[in-house]
């Protein structure tokens, strides 16, 4: 009898083990799962993203939170600036970045792209008045840029890489300022930007015109780091938004126009 307790005891405390392991394997497991994704952004590039409220909004915030609601994904969304954000990508510090960042071959090299979802080019920002008419205007002129983006490269093609004219500065909104108080007498940005401020400050004598002779379309993404298991649901989510009508809802809120999904599905 004693020896048959002793077993009966024995397979007991094995079938517990064994439960409470599998708890705690489920436990890990749902863990992992409600892993949050942290994502990065510059909030000073209206109306993409910006503060408002001490809360970041704008029409890539409502796009980001569309994505990831069809992806299923929790993330947490962090505020870092411009040139903080490439840094936090490359090493790994942050999943994923969204602040209209543009995809092109040199960051290619560096970091990982979702599909498109903007379509944009570059505008010239002016004075009213201005002699500036065209990109070949700004010839001798000081030109300011955001710093590290696809404008300053747009610049420099027209005037030289070492131009002490191109004046750079840590994020667009200083280099309008800069137009205004008089340090610098063109601004070049992206058009949804520059048409932005426009609309927000009629009473600052500014006008903004494109140039497609000298500045090429460009297409937003999201950004990750080299090889990120991410990308392919973003990509996944992120089509399902633009086809189910979602994306264009959010375009027409932020813009007030319909978006171009043809062009944006092309470049799929």
């Amino acid at each position: 009898m004693i020896k048959r307790s002793i077993i009966v005891a024995f397979v007991c405390m094995l079938i517990f083990a064994l439960v409470g392991c599998g708890s705690s394997t489920e436990k890990t497991t749902s863990k992992e799962q409600k892993k949050k994704i942290t994502v990065v952004t510059n909030p000073s590039f209206a109306p993409f993203e910006y503060m408002d409220k001490g809360e970041i909004v704008g029409f890539d915030i409502d796009l980001l939170k569309a994505v990831m609601d069809e992806a299923g994904l929790e993330y947490e969304l962090k505020g870092i600036g411009w040139d903080p954000l490439f840094a936090a990508i490359q090493g790994k510090t942050a999943d994923m970045a969204v602040s209209g960042i543009t995809i092109n071959d040199d960051r290619k090299q560096t970091y990982d792209f979702s599909i498109p979802y903007f379509e944009s080019t570059h505008m010239i920002l002016v004075k009213e008045g201005s002699s500036i008419k065209s990109a070949k205007d700004l010839q001798g002129k000081v030109v300011g840029v955001q710093n590290g983006t696809t404008g300053q490269e747009a610049v420099e093609k027209i005037l030289g890489k070492e131009n002490k004219n191109i004046k750079k500065f840590e994020d667009t909104v200083v280099a309008i300022m800069d137009l205004l108080n008089g340090g610098v007498e063109a601004v070049v940005t992206d058009n949804a930007v520059a048409n932005e401020y426009i609309k927000n400050n009629p009473d600052a004598k500014i006008v903004a015109f494109e140039d497609p002779e000298h500045f090429e379309t460009e297409f937003y993404g999201f950004m990750f780091p080299k090889g990120s298991e991410l990308k392919q649901k973003v990509d996944e989510a992120l089509k399902k938004v633009i086809e189910n009508g979602t994306y264009a809802e959010i375009y027409k809120k932020w813009f007030g126009i319909e978006p171009n999904i043809e062009s944006l599905q092309q470049q799929q």
